[in-house]
């Protein structure tokens, strides 16, 4: 036997998974909090302690041994992914300066909206590889805020981090700017890093978009990698503190969603919809795929070694299905309960999912939700309909843009926590894609962390084979043939409402509330 640990820090909390890897069954999992520190005044702030997720680990830890009834010191490799991009400013001994800029705080609008002008202007191919538009939500935007609001501790910034790498770094007792492990995975995805370019992108470019960036890509040195190779092991005093044994393997991290895939059974041709808070996208494309128009990453070995990683996604999912239910009084489950029966359409409402902004294709934080179609006979469980389809037909729309750039996708996995508890929203998306919709059995939260935790320990040769041994089994959603061309229809539908006030498009609007109110009718 086996015995591997993974850890998933997620937006609340960090789960840690135990599993023996030669049996592939799951030992324990176990979770600890850690708080989300908001502003009330402000909105777009979401930080976190970097202290308070290591406590929270450690918590996590001890409690999934005891689960599990085994002794720590036999687990012979631990893996940990993360939110992304959640940045850190560091200190020259990788002390944090601040906490996390957390992966949805998006106080760094206006330096993303710079940083993307200029990069226009200069002609940076990094920004074509990130879908053409360079977000709020990742790395130089966040830590170019920093600098700009923390003016008393810009001569103390030595370096700053993504979530995945600090707790590496940290696991690992590295105490040096130039040993800091840095992921292929954060860094391509969020820091416009690419071998193709020579890495990070021009320092000329940087410190035109602000004089604050000026030598910043010195600073953002270490050693880089995929989650194939090591970060370290884990250091005496953390062993201690987690009840393992000092000195077992510990890989370079990733963001959870990209381990969640994997964790899937995720393999070239597939596309994972990691549907959770939001929803994050990835697929695994050929190594000569290219760049596309509003999609957030496409990055050569981001996800597996050989492979194009490709990531999207929508930035409120489980959010905005909460907020509905919330309004209403009422609980998610309690809804769906009553909408099984519904036909496409059924509700006459037209619903784009914008209640956080766009994440792709649009790239927009500025836009908000929409719901056409209203009449006085509405219920909460039928705008909980039409947002589930709403989020369908928007997913539809990113994976024929990801398409539009030379992948090609034969099979689609619904992942993350909210699809084993939602089968209304599973045969939705089934029935809009038109494709078999593939379900893990249990949740893969956790085991794309130990699949890394065992090709570090040696177990596996590498990750095709671990997947084999330790994903859980899958439930197919195939799709209704006699639904397909209303969901045509009402498709063509959202995405000229979507184009049209997200794009500004040229678009009859005139058409579309008529055109719905006959889904309600059933004509």
């Amino acid at each position: 036997m086996t015995y591997v640990a993974g850890a998933d820090f997620g937006t609340l909390s960090t789960r840690v998974t135990i599993m023996d890897s030669e049996s592939g069954e799951t030992l324990a999992s176990a979770a600890a909090p850690y708080p989300l520190h908001r502003t009330p005044g402000d909105p777009l702030v979401a930080r976190q302690s970097h202290d308070d997720q290591m406590r929270a680990l450690c918590a996590a830890m001890k409690e999934a041994i005891g689960q599990a009834g085994i002794d720590g010191h036999d687990i012979a490799a631990f893996a940990a992914d993360t939110t992304g991009s959640s940045v850190i400013p560091l200190d020259a001994r990788l002390q944090p300066l601040a906490d996390y800029y957390l992966w949805c705080d998006h106080s760094a609008h206006e330096e993303a909206g710079e940083i993307t002008a200029r990069a226009h202007a200069d002609g940076i191919e990094a920004i074509e590889w990130c879908g053409g538009v360079y977000s709020h939500e990742w790395g130089y935007s966040k830590l170019l805020h920093f600098l700009r609001h923390n003016p008393d501790l810009r001569d103390r910034l030595a370096t700053a981090a993504e979530n995945c790498d600090m707790v590496a770094a940290t696991l690992c007792g590295i105490t040096s700017v130039e040993e800091m492990p840095r992921s292929i995975c954060a860094m391509g995805h969020k820091w416009m890093w690419g071998r193709r370019w020579g890495g990070l992108p021009p320092q000329e470019f940087l410190s035109g978009v602000d004089p604050l960036l000026e030598g910043i890509n010195a600073r953002m040195t270490g050693r880089w990698g995929h989650s194939l190779q090591l970060a370290g092991h884990l250091a005496p005093e953390w062993a201690e503190r987690m009840g393992l044994k000092p000195g077992i393997p510990i890989p370079i991290g990733a963001f959870d969603a990209h381990w969640d895939a994997i964790g899937s059974g995720c393999a070239a041709g597939d596309v994972v919809n990691v549907v959770g808070t939001s929803t994050c996208i990835i697929a695994l494309g050929g190594a000569d795929s290219g760049p596309v128009p509003g999609i957030c990453g496409a990055v050569p070995d981001s996800v597996i070694p050989g492979a194009m990683g490709i990531e999207a996604g929508q930035s409120a999912t489980g959010d905005l299905f909460d907020a509905i239910a919330r309004r209403a009084g009422s609980d998610v489950a309690s809804l769906c309960r009553g909408i099984a029966g519904y036909g496409p359409g059924a509700t006459g409402m037209l619903r784009l999912p914008w209640d956080n902004g766009d994440r792709t294709v649009l790239v927009r934080s500025d836009l908000g939700g929409i719901a056409l179609g209203w009449d006085l006979g509405h219920t909460a469980a039928d705008e909980m309909h039409a947002a589930i389809e709403g989020m369908a037909m928007h997913v539809s729309l990113i994976i024929d843009r990801m398409e539009s750039g030379g992948a090609s996708f034969s099979r689609v996995i619904n992942a993350g926590g909210i699809p084993q508890k939602n089968d209304v929203l599973n045969q939705i998306y089934a029935d809009v894609l038109q494709r078999e919709v593939h379900v893990p059995e249990r949740s893969p939260v956790g085991v794309g962390a130990c699949i890394f935790a065992a090709t570090a320990a040696g177990a596996f040769p590498d990750v095709a084979s671990a997947q084999r041994r330790m994903c859980p089994p899958m439930r197919v959603f195939a799709p209704r043939p006699d639904r397909a061309d209303a969901y045509a229809q009402l498709s063509e539908l959202f995405r000229d409402v979507y184009f049209a006030f997200g794009e500004g498009r040229d678009c009859d609007l005139s058409r579309v509330l008529p055109a719905l109110r006959q889904f309600r009718l059933g004509q």
